[in-house]
């Protein structure tokens, strides 16, 4: 089916699907596509149970929903970082909840009455502006070039040279794009993006393989906060001389970096919370949707059913903790925190943020065996405990959801950044506490969160209870 061109109608669903009817039904999956447009594609990938395609003309648009005149990147419709910026954010928090609606609905097995309503979108306090973290690529020079760079007399190139794109990829392929600059990446990133790329194309000679750079935003401590952190800005923040400043987009009073080295510390506060994390280690990229996220989470745990005879959590697992954004964040509503991760970096990292932000007392942070992530919270009160658990896009598995119900906690927190995994396991972990007889798990509350405006992705927050 490859290289087939179709003209396909696409559902209401959101997420830019169409089926072929003939010769049998058959998923495609055009980007940029809205609901009820008809479009002419050109099919450039196939999976197991579906297929992807170009999008190369709207036949009849949705004129409800897009409006090219609000589309503020000149590279939008070619690369293949945003697909949602000609539709009002209104319509993009409508088609994310949709998304999370249908995860549930195909993903869970689970019948209608055991989902309840899902909440609408919490919306990002910014829609553009908000990415901390980037990462443009560039292919390796030509075999051509290099053979001429290894010649006496050969002139290394001034200007860039039509076969060097540095950038993101093209929609559909892994063909490298040219960018000069991203309207979602924080102001900070892209005035340091000018001078990274003018220095690549200085010395384009030197590199013999591809490369991919990193670009993250860091908060500058100012000198009478020194006391709280042991450790400098990357030497490699420094870009032709001199490190990337701008203000915050939240706070004038906030100075910002640009760190480009992987090894390198980078700062960030959420709320009144002050993390450090290695620059090439996982952390929210949307700074400005954290407090909101973590609020919420504070909240959904506190507001337990009024017919819940037990007393306020006392105790909190954040299990898949990483740098400690829930653990530490929530700490103040908890007489104990306990933070587990595999990663021994991670536990590190999240040991440093306790100890920065004065909960060294309440919060510890220790690496989990997979065979047995919950034994060092044994001692924990389980009618008293809360589990939080944001894993990766895989989500979690068996072998995790078989001891999460062995554990047996009273409130489970689940933050996902792919909703049909989470719709997966929710599922499962529902399925399986009722098997076991005496209490049972149920989904208590359900909501999208938007932490990549312009984009088609959508972070999702479930709350599960034991009754």
């Amino acid at each position: 089916m490859i290289h087939f061109y179709l003209t396909l109608t696409i559902k209401s669903t959101g997420d830019a699907l169409a089926v072929v009817e003939s010769p049998k039904p058959w998923v495609v999956i055009a980007p940029l596509a809205l609901p009820g447009e008809t479009i002419r594609a050109r099919v450039y990938r196939n999976a197991r149970l579906y297929s992807y395609a170009d999008l190369l003309e709207v036949v009849q648009p949705n004129p409800d929903w897009r409006d090219m005149s609000i589309v503020k990147c000149k590279y939008f419709g070619k690369c293949a970082g945003c697909q949602y910026q000609m539709l009002t954010y209104e319509k993009q928090l409508e088609l994310k909840r949709n998304v999370v609606v249908q995860a549930y609905q195909y993903f869970s097995e689970l019948p209608e009455t055991s989902v309840p309503p899902i909440l609408s979108t919490i919306p990002s306090p910014l829609q553009y502006g908000y990415r901390t973290k980037i990462t443009p690529h560039f292919e390796a020079p030509p075999k051509k070039f290099q053979k001429v760079v290894q010649a006496e007399s050969a002139e290394i190139p001034t200007t860039r040279p039509d076969w060097l794109n540095i950038g993101f990829n093209q929609i559909g392929t892994r063909n490298v794009m040219d960018i000069e600059e991203c309207p979602i990446a924080t102001p900070v990133l892209n005035e340091a993006l000018g001078p990274l790329r003018e220095n690549i194309i200085k010395n384009i000679a030197t590199y013999k393989k591809g490369v991919s750079l990193l670009l993250r935003d860091s908060l500058v401590v100012p000198p009478s906060e020194s006391d709280l952190t042991s450790t400098q800005a990357s030497p490699e923040v420094a870009i032709n001389g001199g490190a990337a400043e701008s203000s915050s987009p939240s706070s004038d009073s906030e100075k910002h970096i640009c760190v480009t080295d992987h090894k390198g510390t980078v700062r960030e506060l959420v709320g009144d919370k002050l993390f450090e994390y290695t620059a090439g280690s996982f952390f929210q990229n949307n700074n400005s949707v954290l407090v909101p996220l973590t609020s919420y989470v504070r909240d959904a745990i506190s507001s337990r059913p009024s017919s819940s005879s037990l007393s306020a959590p006392t105790h909190l697992v954040d299990a898949y903790c990483g740098s400690g954004l829930f653990a530490l964040s929530l700490a103040p509503a908890f007489e104990r925190v306990a933070g587990i991760e595999l990663s021994n970096e991670s536990i590190r990292c999240a040991t440093r943020n306790a100890e920065l932000n004065g909960l060294s007392s309440k919060c510890t942070f220790l690496a989990g065996d997979a065979a047995n992530i919950f034994a060092t919270v044994q001692d924990f009160p389980r009618e008293q405990t809360v589990l939080i658990i944001d894993p990766p896009r895989k989500g979690t598995d068996e072998r995790f959801i078989e001891q999460l119900l062995e554990f047996a906690c009273e409130t489970v927190v689940y933050v996902s950044c792919n909703v049909h995994t989470q719709a997966r396991d929710v599922g499962q972990i529902l399925r399986k506490s009722e098997e076991g007889g005496g209490r049972k798990y149920v989904l208590e509350s359900l909501r999208g969160f938007d932490l990549f405006p312009q984009t088609a992705h959508v972070e999702s927050v479930a709350v599960l209870r034991l009754v």
